[in-house]
């Protein structure tokens, strides 16, 4: 059977296919922006159909661009922007209303009313996760509340709710399945992660009907096979997970203690924690790695809202640079005098805060700040949350114990040697570069081709991971320590009144 394995990479701003042959090398990949829409502020919406679009269209040109047709395809992994919300008609398959984001704030309100009503700690002890509306259980509520007719619909059945791996799978599969997996479950506010079933409770609390809930999955299983009709042959779906665990896998982080953090439209932080359920009181997330042969792993996560957003906030709304490859050269040219932080809390802040009301902010400008500043302060940005992200992973995991954790680190922003050098220096620790740079992917990939049998086992995946560069802290403990004291105090003003 041949080695090639397709991976569909369903990301937040854009969708990419990569087709990998028998050495796990890139043979072919295409990728494809698709728009973002803002009904109102604090709104992020997609629309599925142009996502299924792009995920047909970047498929049919990653097999061309690798030499190859459908056929010589062993199976295909999918990996997703998790928490996203689609919900559409069980007949039809078309959706009933745009995707709400992750990065959607509507449901703060809701989150609020939930949290007075002191359920907090029953949604985090079933399922790991704070009461914020970055998860996708309130997004699904407000949905069947605000779009006509929904409600009494779900009820009747004829609905279907999914994250974005879902929709996909039903899509490529005519409808043949409703399914997806533990990773992408055990984000949905719904999944109780220690049982792993979907929780009567917490769907009762939610009004949510059971009946429109896919059946869920490990993330290397029979998923479904993709119809020959759309690609020019049947291809079997054998790999599932959300971005930041695909992202884990493909790091080969199979070890507990073992550390990944991924620099995409947001950053997110997972630390294997094994088979331990390890409850954060850091405010970090607890959640599922990944599910395999029916054995679960479970990590400590940390999520950023914007990492990798913020360059693009730079090119495209300050217009700051016109690319982003040139936030690296701005960035150099930066007046080491200034300390200028941007805080880019645009749709509120992540761990360890969990702060939805907390809007953007700079501080420290002066008359001679100009763009470079401002481009350093961005990128600064994301090396200074991952330093709040570790020490938080650091007191639950270690009870404060000594850092010497090695960070494995994927995603868009990683290809900036300023940034990554940044990182180390912030975080006092080690960064390496793989040279797979597409390890969200790769773990997709895995997944699958592991299942058909055509790659290599866990053990020898691991042992296959190579490292492209390793950046070795370089800044002295003064000049940290004064860092790292303005950025706390620029996060501190900004925090709403409520969290401050």
């Amino acid at each position: 059977m041949s080695g090639y394995v397709l991976a569909i990479d369903q990301g937040t701003t854009s969708t990419r296919a990569i087709v990998f042959d028998g050495n796990m090398k890139i043979a072919g990949v295409d990728q494809q922006e698709f728009n973002q829409h803002y009904p109102k502020p604090g709104w992020v919406e997609h629309d599925p159909e142009e996502i299924w679009a792009s995920v047909v269209s970047t498929v049919k040109n990653a097999i061309k661009a690798a030499g190859i047709t459908a056929k010589d395809i062993a199976a295909l992994g999918i990996t997703n922007q998790r928490e996203t919300v689609v919900l559409w008609d069980r007949k039809t398959g078309k959706p009933i209303h745009n995707a709400i984001v992750w990065q959607d704030r509507r449901t703060a309100s809701y989150c609020e009313k939930l949290k007075r009503q002191d359920l907090e700690k029953l949604f985090t002890r079933r399922t790991g996760l704070l009461l914020d509306p970055y998860f996708s259980g309130t997004k699904l509520s407000w949905m069947l509340a605000n779009v006509k007719g929904a409600r009494a619909r779900a009820a009747k059945g004829e609905l279907c709710f999914g994250t974005v791996d879902t929709f996909l799978i039903w899509r490529l599969t005519g409808g043949k399945s409703f399914v997806t997996d533990a990773t992408n479950a055990s984000r949905t506010l719904m999944y109780n992660i220690g049982s792993n079933a979907w929780d009567e409770e917490l769907l009762d609390i939610l009004r949510v009907p059971a009946a429109m809930l896919p059946e869920v999955k490990d993330c290397a299983a029979d998923f479904g096979i993709a119809d020959e009709s759309i690609f020019g042959a049947a291809i079997p779906i054998l790999g599932v997970a959300g971005d930041q665990q695909a992202a884990t896998i493909g790091q080969a982080c199979f070890e507990r203690g073992m550390m990944k953090s991924t620099y995409g439209t947001g950053c997110f932080a997972l630390l294997n924690t094994g088979a331990d359920m390890v409850r954060s009181k850091n405010r970090l997330l607890t959640t599922i790695a990944y599910r395999l042969n029916g054995e679960t792993t479970y990590a400590l996560e940390g999520s950023i809202f914007i990492a990798g957003a913020a360059v693009q906030w730079l090119r495209d709304g300050l217009k700051a640079i016109k690319r982003a490859a040139d936030s690296d050269g701005m960035a150099e040219k930066a007046d080491p005098m200034q300390e200028v932080y941007l805080v880019p809390a645009f749709t509120g802040l992540g761990a360890p805060h969990w702060d939805p009301d907390a809007r953007g902010a700079i501080y420290g400008l002066t008359r001679n700040t100009g763009p470079a500043e401002i481009v350093r302060a961005a990128l600064e940005a994301v090396c200074y949350q991952s330093r709040d992200l570790l020490d938080a992973m650091h007191k639950d995991w270690r009870n404060g114990g000594g850092r010497e954790t090695v960070l494995r680190v994927d995603g868009g922003m990683v290809a900036s040697d300023w940034t990554m050098q940044r990182l180390a220096d912030l975080l006092d620790a080690p960064v390496d570069r793989p040279t797979i740079l597409e390890t969200t992917a790769l773990g997709a990939a895995w997944l699958a081709g592991s299942r058909a049998g055509v790659w290599p086992d866990r053990k020898s995946f691991a042992k296959a991971w190579a490292r492209d560069r390793r950046f070795e802290p370089d800044m002295d403990e003064k000049t940290r320590t004064l860092k790292l004291k303005g950025w706390r105090d620029a996060v501190r003003r900004t925090l709403s009144a409520e969290q401050a």
